[in-house]
């Protein structure tokens, strides 16, 4: 035993922790419990130890160590690349899809944070070598605040206002307040949404929340998580019966159409609020140079 052993096991287990603290299965269901944990834990395991390793190997002047970490955020890629490939798989399957932009997403929150318990543990490990384990352990609480708030992300009810709005029927198209939906030909199908269907009005806030939820990937992750959280009347082979998001081109609103198998309008109303603004979605009009310009100009 060397002078390198507990710093070594103080940073990895300060890693392993940060990986179980950001390894969360919701009502999406995924990470799957058990077996798709202990994936992640493993490659968190492995993670915290490249990080831990860096330090001694810096302070030994052994700089070839360090290529280790390089060969790490190659094989991390290769996570995302599993994950993506894994949800695609799984989404064909899905009653309601999550879309190819919100798996994209997952992937690389799977990713990054590998990155984070990387940093976590080579920063309590550098604390605790330089100074002492006091703040070897201060270190590693201000590792969990980063990784908490990088965690965290923005919600669409930061940028979007969220209103009930009962589905009706003008002819044969199905309407969500002004924004039309489609077109049910059948009488038995228009009775079964009038009784099941829920439908939502999306206010954006401002400009850039008007591009960011016109977005297809962005809407159907809401449909998504509305779908997996509250579920919904349907099965394979009743087109009628998916739900969809169509959009006003006039001012940007959004109409949501829902089946939920629980009919519960501030839930839903809720879970709407809580869905990711997905990173591949966000757009910002505003901050062009040509808006910039035209700001200074009026």
């Amino acid at each position: 035993m060397n002078e390198y052993t507990y710093p070594i096991l103080f940073g990895v287990t300060i890693g392993v922790l940060t990986r179980l603290y950001l390894l969360k299965t919701d009502y999406r269901q995924y990470p799957t419990y058990l077996h798709g944990k202990i994936i992640h834990i493993a490659l968190g395991f492995i993670a915290a130890g490249l990080g831990t390793i860096a330090v001694p190997a810096i302070m030994e002047k052994e700089f070839a160590a360090i290529t280790f970490l390089a060969l790490a955020a190659s094989q991390f890629r290769d996570v995302r690349n599993m994950e993506r490939n894994t949800l695609n798989e799984l989404d064909q399957y899905e009653l309601v899809p999550r879309g190819k932009t919100y798996i994209e997403g997952i992937a690389i929150v799977f990713e990054g944070r590998n990155y984070l318990v990387i940093f976590a543990s080579f920063l309590s490990t550098f604390a605790y070598l330089v100074w002492n384990i006091w703040l070897g352990l201060v270190g590693a609480v201000i590792s969990f605040i980063v990784a908490r708030k990088l965690m965290s992300g923005s919600r669409l009810g930061d940028i979007v206002e969220v209103e009930y709005v009962k589905p009706h029927f003008k002819g044969a198209g199905l309407y969500v307040d002004n924004i039309y939906i489609m077109n049910i030909g059948l009488e038995a199908r228009r009775e079964e949404i009038l009784r099941y269907g829920m439908g939502f009005i999306l206010k954006p806030k401002n400009f850039n929340a008007r591009s960011t939820i016109a977005n297809l990937g962005q809407r159907q992750a809401i449909l998504h998580d509305i779908s997996t959280a509250l579920g919904v009347y349907r099965d394979s082979g009743t087109p009628a019966l998916v739900p969809l998001a169509k959009r006003d081109l006039d001012d940007g609103r959004v109409g949501i159409f829902i089946l939920p198998q629980e009919k519960d309008v501030e839930k839903a109303k809720a879970i709407i609020r809580n869905v990711p603004t997905l990173e591949n979605a966000i757009r910002m009009p505003t901050k062009s140079e040509t808006n910039q310009a035209g700001k200074v100009l009026r």
